[in-house]
């Protein structure tokens, strides 16, 4: 996977996260990411 595929899918990941009614936990195991990941690549996005 490039660099420019995973920078895509990080933020596509926190897209999903702060606007679908989903929860983060939800959207964590529909992704197959960890939810510490997912609110580090929401944290670092604020």
């Amino acid at each position: 996977m490039g660099l420019k595929r995973r920078d895509e899918f990080r933020a596509d990941a926190v897209r999903i996260a702060l606007t679908s009614e989903l929860t983060r936990k939800q959207v964590a195991d529909d992704l197959g990411v960890g939810m510490s990941t997912l609110n580090k690549w929401i944290t670092a996005h604020d």
